[in-house]
């Protein structure tokens, strides 16, 4: 079931006090992200005319912005993909973990990236077969 609020709503109401408002202006892609969401499936876009082939009935269907980032566009594509990778999980609990780097590192690991991240996967992995915490559920 659809919610009376969608994404679009909140930047066509809010986009742009928002942009106006912040210290820097949004990058390129995010301002075309925001337009392609705010601009879906209206007339904007265009559409077409879907006819009943049994009756008369026929409605007005505007085009959508196939943004990936739109979530009327991906919707079911993010849900058909996370059913499929939840088929590859293992019958178990699962943790998110995020490791970090100081920016002074970071800056090192942008210019020697298969160095860097080695080193980081290593210190990781060593971290967390060391701390090894038992679970009771």
């Amino acid at each position: 079931m659809r919610g009376d609020l969608e994404v679009a709503d909140v930047f066509r109401r809010h986009g742009p006090a928002y942009r106006h408002d912040r210290a820097k202006p949004l990058g390129r892609v995010e301002t075309r992200v925001m337009s392609a969401i705010t601009l879906c499936r209206t007339a904007a876009l265009g559409g077409h005319v879907e006819a009943c082939g049994d009756c008369t009935h026929s409605r007005i269907a505007y085009n959508s912005c196939r943004n990936r980032h739109c979530p009327k566009c991906q919707g079911a594509a993010r849900e058909t993909w996370l059913a499929a990778r939840e088929k590859d999980l293992l019958p178990t609990h699962y943790f998110h973990v995020v490791f970090t780097v100081p920016a002074e590192i970071a800056a090192m690991a942008f210019q020697n990236k298969a160095v860097v991240y080695a080193i980081l996967f290593e210190a990781a992995a060593f971290a967390l077969i060391s701390t090894v915490v038992i679970v009771d559920r």
